[in-house]
């Protein structure tokens, strides 16, 4: 039983470890690979959560690791779709500048005021959840080319008003933190 704990925190790991194979395999124009690893790790993201929820194996590890492996799967991903020109250059620039702004964020304020409690917001959840269909989908295109340009022009679209947007929410609700903890000193 105590080896279950262990379990969605390995499955958060196994997620860091398939970012190089799936950058490499965008890169090396391998995208049925590509797409069997992102599928793999889109599965051991939604797996590490619920068996962190329902074996009541939370841990202040997974709590970390979890957020740093999706940005770390999400820049390999965002960057080498744009290096091959699956994707706009800009379009990753976004969903990457949203991820060094809410790192950095975190990071100044753990700096500047305290310790940080970290909780993703539905409207994160949401951008990642997009996200990962939007990787999914271009590397699926990549391999079948079967979506129009409407579609993925629209989905695009999606990708970045929930980048900007979730990316703006946490700049405004850690701010609004920070002024009410520099007021109660």
């Amino acid at each position: 039983m105590r080896l279950l704990h262990f379990l969605p925190n390995l499955l958060t790991g196994s997620r860091l470890l398939l970012a190089l194979p799936l950058a490499l395999a965008i890169f090396e124009g391998r995208f049925s690979t590509a797409l069997i690893i992102a599928a793999i790790a889109g599965l051991t993201d939604a797996l590490d959560g619920f068996l962190a929820r329902h074996l009541d194996a939370r841990s202040r590890l997974g709590a970390a690791l979890d957020p740093i492996a999706d940005k770390i799967l999400i820049f390999a991903v965002f960057a080498s779709l744009a290096a091959v020109g699956l994707m706009p250059v800009w379009v990753a620039a976004v969903v990457i500048l949203r991820d060094v702004v809410i790192v950095s964020g975190a990071l100044a304020y753990q700096l500047v005021v305290g310790e940080l409690e970290f909780s993703p917001t539905a409207l994160s959840k949401a951008n990642m959840a997009v996200q990962v269909l939007f990787l999914v989908t271009i590397l699926g295109n990549a391999v079948g080319g079967w979506l129009p340009a409407p579609a993925l022009v629209t989905l695009t679209t999606v990708v970045l008003i929930l980048a900007i947007a979730s990316g703006l929410q946490y700049v405004v609700l850690w701010s609004r933190k920070a002024g009410a903890v520099r007021r109660e000193r």
